[in-house]
């Protein structure tokens, strides 16, 4: 039981640690920076928080879904736009600010743009110092610039170092002309899942071993399917 508390090894090599470090120092500061031309440099010091959280899910798990493109910016347009509600109607108590985060959670759910620090930053802007305070609604322009640097950062450096970003659609491939498949496909253990994931050189927030029951679990439901067809295809 003891051994539940200790993580496992992560998957990808120091190399890759160390391009995800460089690109999430790189990204925030450039982020922080950009904001700070526009709307003062104590304004940017203030989302410093919830940027470089999410510099860490850009760079360092940018093949997850929670580090794509349309998660950071719908997620930082939920959490503005909630805030600054909430802060008007409801004051600048902490109260307020875990309702707006609670509300922004429930919101970026439904849109699928599901981004962790969102949470973060519906608090950071609900208690906001007074400068930022004094920007109402101008406050968001100032989330959204720093979102956007740092999804601009995430792009050029992520491909330029070879990391593919963001993540598409994984395409089927085209089985060629003649194509037999072999009798029996060998079981996939979590063995062959760990070595696949080391392969790959990104890191997957996902255990080998919750992969390997994800992927029995999807056959045996392929398998009842397909033999609900063949009885179907007999009663018809």
């Amino acid at each position: 039981m003891l051994a539940r508390w200790f993580p496992a090894a992560i998957n990808t090599r120091p190399t890759e640690w160390s391009r995800a470090a460089i690109g999430m120092a790189l990204g925030t500061m450039l982020s922080v920076w950009v904001c700070a031309q526009v709307f003062g440099m104590e304004v940017a010091l203030h989302l410093l928080g919830p940027l470089g959280a999410s510099a860490v899910l850009l760079f360092a798990v940018s093949s997850g879904a929670l580090a794509q493109p349309w998660s950071i910016i719908g997620s930082y347009l939920c959490a503005g736009v909630v805030a600054l509600l909430v802060a008007r109607v409801l004051g600048r108590t902490l109260g307020s600010a875990c309702l707006a985060a609670g509300m922004t959670v429930v919101l970026i759910c439904w849109l699928r743009c599901l981004h962790p620090p969102a949470g973060g930053l519906a608090m950071t802007l609900v208690l906001a110092d007074p400068a930022s305070a004094g920007l109402g609604w101008q406050e968001l322009g100032a989330v959204m610039l720093g979102a956007g640097a740092l999804l601009t950062c995430a792009l050029a450096y992520n491909n330029a170092t070879r990391t593919r970003y963001p993540k598409g659609a994984v395409e089927t491939p085209v089985k060629p002309m003649g194509y037999t498949p072999a009798p029996v496909d060998p079981a996939i253990t979590a063995a062959d899942l760990k070595q696949a994931l080391a392969d790959s050189e990104q890191f997957y927030d996902i255990e080998p071993t919750e992969l390997e029951q994800l992927i029995h679990a999807a056959e045996a439901h392929a398998r009842r399917r397909s033999i609900g067809e063949v009885l179907a295809s007999r009663t018809a």
